[in-house]
């Protein structure tokens, strides 16, 4: 087997998705998802389609730009669909694609865990900071 270059290796590595490395366009789907907003609107989605209206209520403290800015990239992104219904007033409503769905398995798994696992990270951190005072002092 001959050894490659450390460019034939970048390379390879680029075509086969390396997330480790810099160049490899993965980074930028990785920063997308792991956007707190992100992760939210999909959790939000997981149990069926919501209106925009909705979405907002349920995500506490999202501002209606900051949600549409979400919506509209997780859209982009092929994770949700946005359907609007000709009424009065417009009714419009965002479901998540098969894709989205996949996704949503991860990001609820995600939130469950930090809404499961909070008061032991409290209790650590809280730890760290009594350890590293008294060290201070």
């Amino acid at each position: 087997m001959a050894t490659l270059t450390a460019a034939q290796r970048r390379e390879q590595a680029r075509i086969e998705y390396d997330a480790f490395l810099k160049s490899c366009p993965t980074n930028q789907l990785l920063d997308r998802i792991s956007d707190k907003w992100v992760s939210l609107v999909v959790s939000a989605l997981a149990p069926g389609p919501l209106r925009y209206s909705d979405l907002g209520r349920k995500i506490a403290g999202v501002s209606p730009k900051m949600l549409t800015q979400t919506l509209r990239s997780l859209e982009r992104d092929g994770l949700l669909t946005r359907t609007v219904t000709p009424s009065v007033p417009v009714r419009v409503d965002y479901a998540l694609t098969p894709l989205g769905q996949n996704l949503a398995l991860l990001l609820t798994a995600v939130k469950d865990w930090a809404e499961n696992h909070f008061d032991e990270v409290r209790d650590a951190r809280e730890r760290y900071d009594a350890e590293a005072e008294s060290a201070d002092a």
